[in-house]
């Protein structure tokens, strides 16, 4: 069975006005941006560092400073508050929300491929990437690509990509930080880290430890980390080793009626419920150039042990599952000119296994193995026109071994391509076109417990993405409209006979606008924001016409940065989500929808020597909200209220 989302009323806002204010506010004089004033950032979008005159195509990049501006102590809130991206209260206590591109509500975890440093982080099951465990000061960069993306990150990819780089190397001698937090909830926060470089030789060594009651009662969430790694980096050649532990415990509140949530926010109705991890990663990886071809591979091994006890009237019911995920993927690139035209082409291939063990009897495996190609040309001249062209051919092998559970075994297979381009009609200004296929498949999980006798159907998505982009580094405004045309989307469905099952909908659809902006005003003052509407509605069936569930249709994201050079700094931000349907309204006749709501956060921070103190706050309007309700009126999860958090920083 899969989760989802939503939240409660806040003050009345009109998003798509303010939206269109905004943007017209950064558009305003960004088409006589001088060209030199735009930046080039270097993404991984063919999944190595990109040419200064090929960056990845809509990305949007979250850097280190501005991580830090914003006050941010996990990668989790970082993709929230600084991407835009719409984010899901946890069921757990944990600072992992569940993360959703372009309106796929209570799977959106699945329709989102996360990477840290090239390696997937999603795996075979419905559990949802732990990004807590990635220690936030050891990260340069997180890149965000929204829509299809099967080409080159295989099944899953249909709402976008974040792929999150940690740093490498160092500058010569040593360096750090040391990082302390108090807050409200009884939140406390330790974290170090130590880098140094000599020659071609550096490593790094990040520990944390982070806990918090969180704002409900049994909500309490405790968690260690310790990561390190050593890289070796000369010339042509750069060979490393990562390695990255984590330990959680976590209590579990339980869901509320909205009767419940409306006496008491904070009362828990599963009082004894609670869960543990165990995750352990190795990651190798190699880089060599031999003239113009680039050569690279990353081999990666993850074991995790979750376990968990829940309450039923005085009989505790515990299980654990154990799981493991090896995944090696070499590949390769060439850069090459000819007649004023540069050519990338890079070709890889992907070997993902997976195995899990389960104490109620599963032992479920998957191998998967791909093969992808892509290609890139960009013709020079003041048009500066790109087109991308790419193809990925992927199969599975599914295998339960325990045959009482009645879980088929069987091989499925898929493929994807996209099409790319890009010119700049005139100077300050890219037009963009994307069009393509991605898929998913079914995991472990919903094969497990499905409306079917066999095994679920792929899902497929013929996606659609065009955009314009305006301006430079000082004012920028993107806008893209997208179109997912979905068929066998995957999705558990609570009304199939008797109990509700995972099952392949009807036709689907998703599409929208986002808009993108940032604006220096002068004073040292930077704004920034983000805006989404999507419509996502059944276009088949019996549900025809009818919206998907747990997808709010407007999404909207706005910061204000102040970071003059005297040693202050101040960030302010806002979110504002629309309505969303209650998570099992799929005929839409629940009277009422999940409210909107607005939070804001705000952080203000001075450095004396090498010290940084800082104050941090969060829903500062201590809204009473909630962004996961899984039944009409009821199944609700509520939000934390207002927190504020002192901190102080040692940079060495």
């Amino acid at each position: 069975m899969t989760f989802a989302a939503v939240s409660r009323s806040a003050p009345a806002v009109k998003p798509l006005a303010l939206a269109c204010a905004f943007s017209l506010s950064l558009f305003a004089g960004a088409a006589h941006a001088d060209e030199a004033d735009i930046s080039t950032v270097h993404v991984t979008g063919p999944r190595f560092p990109s040419d200064a005159a090929l960056p990845a195509v809509g990305a949007t990049v979250i850097t280190a400073d501005e991580i830090r501006s914003a006050g941010v102590n996990d990668v989790n809130a970082a993709i929230r508050k600084i991407g835009g991206v719409f984010g899901r209260q946890s069921l757990d206590g944990s600072p992992d929300f569940g993360l959703d591109l372009r309106g796929f509500g209570t799977n959106s975890g699945q329709n989102l491929v996360i990477l840290v440093d090239g390696v997937r982080m999603n795996e075979n099951e419905l559990a949802g990437a732990v990004l807590s465990s990635i220690p936030v000061d050891t990260v340069e960069r997180i890149e965000i690509v929204r829509g299809g993306s099967s080409v080159l990150y295989g099944e899953g990819a249909t709402g976008g990509v974040i792929n999150i780089i940690t740093k490498r190397g160092s500058e010569p001698g040593y360096h750090g930080s040391l990082v302390l937090e108090g807050g409200q909830f009884d939140q406390h926060d330790a974290r170090a880290t130590l880098r140094h470089g000599e020659g071609p030789l550096s490593f790094d060594i990040a520990a944390a430890h982070q806990a918090t009651d969180n704002d409900r009662r049994n909500a309490e969430f405790r968690q260690k980390t310790v990561s390190g790694g050593v890289q070796w980096a000369q010339d042509a050649t750069r060979v490393g080793l990562r390695v990255e532990s984590a330990r959680q415990d976590q209590r579990f509140p339980g869901s509320l009626t909205l009767a419940q949530f409306n006496a008491n926010p904070q009362q828990t109705n599963t009082p004894n419920d609670f869960g543990t991890l165990a995750s352990d990663r190795v990651l190798a990886f190699a880089e060599h150039r031999i003239g113009s071809v680039e050569l690279a591979a990353e081999l990666s091994h993850r074991e995790r042990e979750v376990g968990s006890a829940y309450d039923f009237g005085g009989f505790l019911s515990e299980s654990t599952y154990n799981s493991r995920q090896t995944q090696f993927s070499p590949r390769l690139r060439q850069l090459s000119q000819w007649n004023g035209m540069l050519n990338e082409f890079v070709a890889g291939i992907d070997l993902i296994n997976w195995e899990r063990r389960t104490t109620l009897g599963s032992d479920a495996s998957q191998d998967s193995r791909a093969l992808y190609l892509r290609n890139e040309m960009r013709f020079g001249g003041e048009r500066n026109a790109r087109l991308a062209l790419g193809a990925r051919h992927e199969k599975f092998k599914k295998e339960e071994a325990n045959a009482g559970l009645g879980v088929p075994n069987g091989d499925q297979s898929q493929n994807g391509w996209s099409v790319e381009g890009s010119i700049d009609p005139v100077s300050g200004v890219t037009v963009h076109a994307k069009a393509g296929q991605s898929y998913r498949l079914p995991n472990a999980d919903e094969n497990g417990y499905r409306s079917t006798s066999g095994l679920l159907d792929v899902q497929t998505s013929r996606d659609l993405e065009l955009g314009v982009t305006v301006g430079g580094k000082a004012r920028q405004v993107s806008a893209r409209v997208f179109r997912h045309r979905l068929e066998n989307e995957i999705f558990y469905d609570p009304t199939v006979p008797p109990f509700g099952a995972n099952t392949n909908l009807d036709p689907t659809r998703r599409q929208g606008i986002e808009l993108d902006g940032q604006l220096d005003l002068g004073m040292d003052l930077r704004l920034s924001g983000h805006f989404q509407h999507v419509q996502a509605e059944f276009t088949g069936g019996p549900n025809a016409g009818r919206e998907m569930v747990l997808v709010p249709k407007n999404v909207l994201t706005t910061r204000l940065a102040w970071t003059p050079a005297n040693g202050h700094s101040a960030d302010i931000g806002a979110q504002y989500v629309s309505k969303q349907r209650y998570g099992s309204d799929f005929g839409n006749d629940c009277s009422t929808r999940m409210p909107s709501y607005t939070t804001f956060d705000a952080r203000y921070a001075v450095k004396v020597g090498a010290w940084e103190l800082a104050i941090n706050g969060l829903n500062l309007a201590d809204r009473q909200y909630f962004s996961q309700a899984f039944g009409c009126r009821s199944g609700i999860y509520p939000s934390d209220g207002r927190q504020l958090k002192l901190s102080a920083r040692y940079d060495f």
